[in-house]
């Protein structure tokens, strides 16, 4: 039988911080991004994609903000769902085209997902999801001031506006998901899935937030029995002292090892540290599989053992 893999796509598969923030250059990153996704799919696995969408959301609840006094804003679920419906036609487009020019004629899908979370979630607490734009630290004052925004400084790279990340509890169209898993590649969870909070009456209310992606990619390859979880970031490797003269880059990880790693607060809170978790908390279940987390170009070569990080039980 056809291994199992669930893709995690960082925000650098889909958006390069070299060109303008427009669709088609989104698009344009996309395609490079579906060249490798393709060349997985060749090899055989039956896949999952499941991307972030940080930056986007956090657009296009600007964009709703802005035009307030001409249109209704969205609440911040809508914004998430409509990022899930773009995000996901650029990678099926992309994908189906990439698919194709190498003779594999095989059906792309995305389907707009729901993820229930805890209402009494810590994490709505303690917003730490970065979202949207970069901004200077005085820039972020300003919009705190102005926005009542949550900010926060994004591992080195600027401030940005941060939403609470609770976990996921429930991936609830699931059942869709497994009877489309040997028919088509699925995208699905994008941005972590819509979040939602089940009420005492079994209906669902989206609630404020960004699941991480990469918790609901490990909750997804669990529910689907994967083999492998690949998490696709912008490094080759996990390290640990990232950024300093000794920094060690790490090509295995035990669960011990990677634990250890956490207590000691080697990776950064908004970055490395939940593609870390999520690589435990998928081999913690599965003993006997492995997490790989690397960088995009880096994936086919991480697949054969060469690269990238592989987080395994012992």
């Amino acid at each position: 039988m056809p291994e199992k893999i669930v893709i995690a796509l960082g925000g650098n598969a889909l958006q390069s911080k070299d060109s303008a923030p427009t669709a088609q250059a989104r698009l344009e990153v996309v395609k490079r991004t579906c060249g490798y996704i393709a060349e997985v799919s060749q090899r055989g696995y039956e896949m999952a994609i499941v991307h972030g969408n940080g930056p986007q959301v956090g657009r296009i609840v600007l964009a709703s903000e802005t035009a307030k006094d001409t249109v209704p804003p969205m609440p911040f679920d809508v914004c998430g769902a409509m990022s899930q419906g773009y995000i996901g036609y650029h990678i099926q487009q992309a994908l189906k085209y990439a698919l194709s020019s190498r003779g594999r004629n095989y059906p792309v899908v995305t389907l707009v997902t729901q993820v229930a979370v805890d209402r009494n979630d810590p994490a709505f607490q303690t917003p730490t999801k970065p979202i949207g734009a970069f901004y200077s630290e005085a820039e972020a004052r300003q919009l705190e001031t102005e926005k009542q925004y949550t900010m926060g400084e994004d591992a080195g790279r600027g401030w940005r506006r941060v939403v609470a990340s609770p976990l996921p509890r429930r991936i609830v169209e699931i059942s869709a998901v497994r009877l489309l898993w040997d028919r088509a590649i699925v995208i699905t969870c994008g941005g972590g899935g819509v979040p939602v909070a089940e009420n005492p009456d079994g209906t669902l209310e989206g609630v404020a937030a960004v699941i991480d992606k990469d918790f609901a990619a490990e909750l997804l390859a669990e529910e689907v029995g994967a083999d492998v979880l690949l998490i696709l970031t912008e490094v080759e490797k996990v390290a640990i002292r990232f950024g300093k003269p000794d920094q060690e880059d790490l090509g295995h990880l035990s669960l011990a090892q990677a634990a250890q790693y956490v207590k000691e607060g080697q990776f950064g809170v908004g970055s490395m540290l939940p593609k870390v978790e999520a690589a435990m908390k998928f081999v913690r279940a599965n003993p006997d599989k492995r997490a790989i987390i690397t960088s995009l170009d880096h994936c086919l070569d991480a697949l054969d053992g060469k690269t990238g990080t592989v987080v395994t039980f012992a």
